[in-house]
């Protein structure tokens, strides 16, 4: 890990990692998602197969992370509540790409109590999501038309998720518990106040990983000054991954890069290639990025050197 984790507000430390390389960068995928589906691109994957499938496109392309929500295999376009569900997706991961990193969500989707988003930890992955506070999300989705499985209505998702200082500890306490590491979803500054009560609790461990998710609802806005930011109160011994949702996918993931973090992509955060143009599969995003990247002299990370750099064990999960 020597060499991995170091103090990106330090000047001079950049200016040295730029002259003898920034480390590799991983590249998170989040396939998925746990609002949008069929109805808003007819290529994002729902079922067990299809996310497996392109799971393994993406490992091809440079991914050493994949991001899941399983769907609820009677109403596809919502997020299950079942452990087994995850662990069918999770297997089928597996077999598919024997070494990538298998995230869990804890998110889940809109609809799911406390408890239910539990049920993805449950299902032996090497990562969680771990969200650090409530936001809140509206979201107009049309109608799916035929002749694509479980129709869904029309509607509008306008909700609080709520998210309490002892809710934020039981899942990180249930993690810790299971050896799964936390992957903290970090909305806005102030949630770093939720990050030093799971420190004081002892439910987090160095390095830390956070994920800053930069223009969803409710989150800071994506902009370089607030990235900048994020990642000058970052805490010692830690390492960052930057999401930019929708149209600011490719400037926030840039900057993570520049920045010497690392990225996310994936249909969960953003559906479209360019401007009108729908996305065809989770790879594309990762061609595209790993083309960056590599104009940017940033080796991407195998799985072997991502596990090294978050502190994860070498040797996979099997199901």
């Amino acid at each position: 890990m020597e060499g991995y984790i170091w103090d990106y507000r330090d000047p001079y430390a950049w200016m040295a990692k730029v002259r003898e390389g920034l480390p590799p960068l991983i590249i998170s995928v989040a396939i998925t998602g746990g609002v949008q589906g069929k109805e808003m691109n007819e290529n994002l994957p729902e079922t067990p197969e299809e996310q497996a499938e392109q799971t393994r496109e993406v490992y091809e392309a440079g991914a050493s992370i994949v991001h899941v929500h399983a769907r609820n295999p009677e109403v596809q376009w919502m997020t299950t509540s079942n452990p087994e569900d995850y662990l069918r997706v999770n297997a089928m991961i597996r077999d598919k790409c024997p070494d990538i990193i298998i995230n869990n969500t804890t998110g889940g989707g809109p609809e799911l109590t406390m408890e239910q988003r539990m049920a993805s930890i449950y299902a032996n992955p090497e990562l969680c999501s771990l969200n650090l506070g409530p936001f809140v999300l509206k979201v107009p989705l049309k109608e799916r038309a035929e002749p694509l499985p479980h129709p869904r209505p029309a509607m509008v998702f306008d909700r609080c998720l709520p998210c309490s200082y002892s809710d934020v500890e039981a899942f990180a306490r249930t993690m810790k518990e299971k050896g799964i590491k936390p992957e903290m979803e970090l909305y806005h500054p102030g949630q770093y106040w939720v990050f030093q009560d799971l420190l004081m609790e002892g439910l987090v461990d160095p390095p830390y990983d956070f994920q800053f998710v930069m223009g969803f609802q409710t989150s800071s806005f994506p902009t370089p000054a607030n990235l900048l930011g994020l990642v000058n109160e970052l805490p010692p011994q830690s390492i960052f991954s930057v999401i930019g949702v929708g149209y600011f996918q490719i400037p926030m993931n840039v900057m993570g890069i520049m920045l010497g973090g690392h990225v996310r992509v994936g249909m969960e955060d953003n559906l479209y290639y360019a401007k009108g143009q729908k996305l065809k599969s989770n790879a594309e995003l990762v061609a595209r990025i790993v083309r960056i990247a590599k104009e940017m002299n940033r080796e991407i990370a195998t799985p072997a050197q991502a596990r090294e750099m978050l502190g994860i064990s070498q040797e996979p999960t099997q199901y």
